[in-house]
């Protein structure tokens, strides 16, 4: 008897899915797929379904109440922007990737700010403590990973002094991400008044709905005056190195100018989202007419919740805009069939495209996945090298000697449609041709990758990738 209640039960849920699949499905074979899954295996199919199937629309009222405030917030926002309109930048080429982003995030080309590339985990620290410690009002702080060790307890002493000296802090961890945090460390922070909370956090009820969406950003505002993004996280390892990989590389950069506003706002909205706090939307923004430098920068920031894919399509029109070069460093490339096929047009159409990625990785099951799309790669002429020097972590793409992009978001399914990211579009020749030559020193110590060589390795070697580049979305 009870059985034929639960199946019951399970047949309607399931119709109910199916329905769901059919009116919201965007990509045919996604929807076949898990339409497969729903019905060939029982329960788990349904469980994967929802823990990593599911768009993440907003239908409650609470959530369209907090896109209208923040919506709200990005007019009020755009009105104080110091901008640049596209047909007033010396790169007009890049125009329509401007509008692109404008119309995903509301966010303008801002100009008159200053840029600083930080390499690798000493400089970035450095330059992040001093910034920290010149903090008067408030200090914000988003990461995806937030590690105890030496950086942490450096961080929480001077943490300390400054909630003593009147300076807010307010802190944001991704709830899987640093799930090593411990209670006693959190603890520690709220006793001292530094204000933290957890992005969606392990809870029973909606473990399976949320596990499966993270916030990947690395983000710090001081006083609105400066800001610091890309790959480093608050990890010693970064300092240290790590006992299987060797050390880390990464790129960070700090921002000042009317770009931190940006930043500010991605940080204020995603606030809002883990704590109900919108008091930050009601302030009164500062005048952003300052000139403090010359480079023009635009925010790029998206997340499970955007209709469209934000970082995916800046990714794809990035590739397709360059006309001479494209140099992409990157530890996790799986690009699904869109940037796959750009990548290879790009090449067949004479764009210089090469990938720089590290020979050694954090994951097996990451690793074959992004071997998997090698060979189709190398065949439409994209040149792949393989960094031996510890774990490159960068996320970077040089174009055409004016366009740089910079930030936290691989390039894979995972970044486009299911973290929270967040990158900067830098309009600079200088900044470009630093980052150019850099790629260009390092591809002189990694190994180049050949069609034909690879194209004979081993079965077993095609068979691993074939089966990791299933789990390709959600990896």
């Amino acid at each position: 008897m009870y059985w034929k209640i639960a199946l019951i039960i399970y047949v309607f849920i399931a119709i109910g899915m199916v329905l769901s699949l059919l009116v919201n499905g965007i990509k045919p074979a996604k929807t076949l797929a898990w339409l497969l899954a729903i019905f060939t295996i029982p329960v788990a199919g349904i469980l994967l379904y929802w823990m990593i199937g599911r768009n993440r629309k907003k239908y409650s009222w609470k959530e369209i109440h907090e896109d209208i405030a923040i919506h709200d917030y990005l007019e009020k926002v755009q009105q104080k922007q110091d901008t640049v309109e596209p047909t007033e930048m010396d790169f007009k080429e890049f125009s329509k990737i401007t509008r692109m982003v404008e119309k995903n995030n509301g966010f303008k080309p801002t100009k008159n700010n200053e840029v600083k590339l930080l390499k690798d985990g000493k400089a970035t620290f450095d330059a992040i403590f001093d910034a920290l410690e010149s903090a008067e009002e408030y200090i914000y702080l988003l990461y995806y990973i937030f590690e105890e060790g030496e950086l942490a307890n450096r961080l929480i002493s001077l943490f300390e002094e400054k909630v003593k000296k009147g300076v807010k802090i307010k802190i944001i961890y991704d709830g899987v991400g640093s799930y090593t945090l411990s209670k006693k460390y959190i603890a520690k922070l709220k006793s001292i008044g530094v204000e933290v909370n957890p992005f969606l956090p392990f809870k029973l009820g909606r473990f399976l709905s949320s596990v499966n969406y993270r916030n990947h950003r690395k983000i710090i505002i001081v006083d609105g005056k400066i800001a610091f993004t890309g790959g480093i996280n608050i990890s010693d390892k970064y300092l240290k190195g790590d006992l299987v990989l060797g050390k880390w590389h990464d790129m960070h950069i700090q921002l000042k100018g009317a770009s931190v506003l940006e930043l500010k706002v991605v940080f204020e909205i995603d606030w809002f989202l883990v704590s109900g706090d919108n008091s930050e939307f009601k302030r009164e923004l500062p005048s952003l007419k300052e000139k403090i430098g010359n480079q023009i920068v635009q925010i790029v920031y998206g997340g499970p919740d955007h209709y469209f894919s934000p970082i995916g399509q800046t990714y794809f029109a990035l590739i397709n805009n360059a006309q001479k070069y494209i140099y992409i460093t990157n530890p996790y490339i799986i690009p699904g069939t869109t940037i796959l096929h750009s990548l290879e047009v790009a090449a067949l159409s004479g764009v210089d495209v090469r990938l720089m990625l590290s020979d050694k990785a954090d994951s097996a099951l990451v690793n074959w996945s992004v071997r998997s799309y090698f060979e189709s790669l190398l065949k439409a002429g994209v040149k792949i090298y393989l960094f031996p020097k510890g774990f490159l972590h960068s996320k970077i793409i040089v174009i055409d000697d004016h366009l740089v992009s910079i930030g936290t978001a691989n390039m894979d399914i995972r970044s486009f449609e299911q973290n929270y990211e967040v990158n900067a579009l830098v309009f600079n020749q200088e900044t470009a041709l630093i980052l150019k030559q850099d790629f260009l020193n390092e591809i002189d110590q990694s190994i180049p990758l050949d069609y034909e060589t690879f194209k004979n390795r081993s079965y077993l070697e095609k068979l691993k990738e074939g089966f990791a580049k299933i789990f390709s979305p959600i990896l």
